[in-house]
Formats: structure tokens, C-alpha cells, sequence
């Protein structure tokens, strides 16, 4: 079982256990507004979201999104990970965190673990993240996390354009030109 550690947090696979935290973060109003309405309402519904995504993700692809944890007395205190998308080339790293836990740079320290583990230990190209254009928060973390702005993209499926980040170097403005 997979087990990140930073200073302050620990990040491990999650569980059917985890259903009561899932549920309470695809229903928090900002996670709605910023990433989508997932319409998981009730505990069976979060843990088929568990078994669906999160659990398979880890049989298939050996990442996903992970419980993130304070290592003084493990509370949970949202989800961040490394996300294989089909159809999209890049792995994604992705992070909620539960409104009792945010503007103490947790997101930004769970997202920078899953960065550096992407590009360390599984040593992937780069790692990208894709945000509301309005999100001003993710996009700190983000940049915390060392990812840069690249510009808007439109994901498959969708039909408003994300704002894209991604690991690599941003370009120099010579080779913008």
C-alpha cells in the first residue's frame, strides 16, 4: 500500500472506510463550483465512487487520488493525487481538501509530494493539473507545487476551456516565437 510522507502529512490509498470523507468532499460547495458536481449523496453512493474510481485507479494504474492525512494524529483532511485521464496523454495530480483544513498550505504540500512523486519514482515527463480559469486558489497551490500556467485548453467532452499547468519549464519568449 502506497504511503507518501511529508512533513506535516501523510498521504495513503484509500479505502471503503474512507466513504464518510469522500462524501463530505464531493458535496462541499466549492469543490461543485471548481471541479464538478459528482451527484455521490449518500454513503453507497461514496463508496461505489471508492470502488469505480479511487480503488480501480490503483488496480490499473498503480495511482489515483489518496486519503490525505496530518501525521500528528491522522485526520483526515481531504484527497490529492496522480490521475490517469483516458484520452488524455499527461497524468494529472488533483487534491480537495475539507473547508475545516484549507489556507494552512496542506493542498499545496500534498500536491507538491504528488508532483515530486510523479516525477521521481515513476518518473513520468511531467505531470499537468487542470483548473477553473477563475480558481485563484488552485492556481497557487499549483504554482507552489512548481507546475506553471500554459494556457486554456478544452479537455474531451467538455465545453468550456481549463486553464492548463504542467511541470515542465515554462518556454522562454524566445521559443515562443
Amino acid at each position: 500500500m502506497l504511503l507518501i510522507i511529508t512533513p506535516r502529512l501523510q498521504l495513503r490509498e484509500l479505502t471503503p472506510a474512507d466513504a464518510p470523507l469522500v462524501l463530505a468532499l464531493l458535496n462541499d460547495p466549492d469543490f461543485i463550483r471548481n471541479v464538478a458536481d459528482r451527484g455521490i449523496r449518500t454513503l453507497e453512493a461514496a463508496s461505489d465512487y471508492l470502488l469505480r474510481g479511487p480503488l480501480l485507479s490503483y488496480a490499473e494504474h498503480g495511482i489515483g487520488l489518496w486519503c490525505v492525512e496530518r501525521r500528528e494524529d491522522g485526520q483526515p483532511v481531504g484527497m490529492c493525487g496522480l490521475i490517469r485521464r483516458a484520452g488524455l496523454a499527461d497524468v494529472d495530480v488533483g487534491y480537495v481538501m475539507l473547508p475545516a483544513w484549507r489556507g494552512l498550505s496542506y493542498a499545496s504540500e500534498a500536491a507538491t509530494a504528488c508532483v515530486q512523486y510523479g516525477l521521481h519514482s515513476l518518473h513520468l515527463s511531467r505531470v499537468v493539473a487542470y483548473i477553473n480559469p477563475d480558481n485563484a486558489a488552485s492556481a497557487r497551490v499549483l504554482c507552489k507545487a512548481g507546475l506553471h500556467a500554459c494556457g486554456h485548453i478544452t479537455l474531451p467532452d467538455a465545453k468550456t476551456p481549463v486553464l492548463l499547468f504542467s511541470s515542465d519549464a515554462p518556454a522562454t519568449p524566445a521559443a515562443q516565437s
